[in-house]
């Protein structure tokens, strides 16, 4: 019996957010969340990890690399995963690896969104969002790239992902959009992870003091608060009503 198209994006979608719960479910169950985020848990076991790293450098990088796409499907605020990736893979390959998993990864989201919860989001972004809808009809990839290095203006990642379904934008312009519109935040947040690594491989003590003196670590604070400038003036000269 053929299934109707609406009752088949329902069964989709429901399986969908079952499979998330289920992941969700897995992660809070299996792992212990406050020793993946101890400094001490991370210091004790640094030599395991970055030995494994080295042995199996291709295998981790898919692996991560895979882990990363399926973190933006499956909603996951990608701060933390982040930062681990900069203290494992360094600045250049975890920037690498995060750009394009959380591209692909964004647009499968992206899909999966304006296939079956196009509805749901409309109802629950339009009104607010509707200021930039104006300007991303404007010139979609421009301003959702402007968007993206903007870091959406405070809009959490995997909302930023699925806005786009408000504007029904092409596939080609979502991701060249969002693959260079990441690039600096990814960078600067994946250096600040990779500026850890390096204290604990001084066998320092991780405190405010001890970080900031660090270029390591202020190099990408200061980074940061140069691509806020930088977004602030976007945001003003940019997106302002004409």
């Amino acid at each position: 019996m053929k299934l109707e198209s609406s009752n088949f994006k329902i069964y989709l979608g429901g399986l969908y957010l079952i499979v998330l719960f289920v992941a969700i479910y897995f992660l809070f169950s299996t792992f212990d969340l406050k020793d993946l985020t101890s400094y001490e848990f991370i210091k004790e076991n640094r030599e395991t990890i970055l030995r494994y790293k080295d042995n199996n450098i291709f295998i981790l990088t898919a692996i991560f690399f895979i882990i990363t796409i399926l973190l933006n499907i499956l909603l996951t605020p990608m701060l933390i995963p982040t930062l681990i990736m900069g203290f494992i893979f360094g600045k250049w390959l975890g920037t690498a690896i995060l750009v394009f998993g959380n591209t692909i990864g964004g647009f499968l989201l992206y899909r999966l969104a304006k296939t079956f919860f196009s509805d749901f989001i409309e109802e629950k972004f339009k009104k607010k969002f509707s200021r930039f809808i104006e300007f991303f009809n404007r010139n979609e990839m421009l301003y959702f790239m402007c968007f993206r290095f903007m870091g959406g203006g405070g809009t959490p990642f995997p909302i930023q992902n699925v806005l786009p379904v408000l504007f029904n934008m092409s596939a080609k312009n979502y991701i060249i959009a969002t693959l260079l519109g990441i690039i600096p935040t990814t960078f600067v947040t994946v250096a600040l992870g990779s500026g850890i690594e390096k204290i604990i491989d001084q066998n320092a003590e991780l405190s405010f003091f001890s970080a900031i003196k660090s270029p390591e670590i202020y190099l990408p604070i200061v980074g940061f608060f140069i691509i806020l400038i930088i977004a602030s003036l976007i945001k003003r000269f940019f997106f302002k009503s004409s």
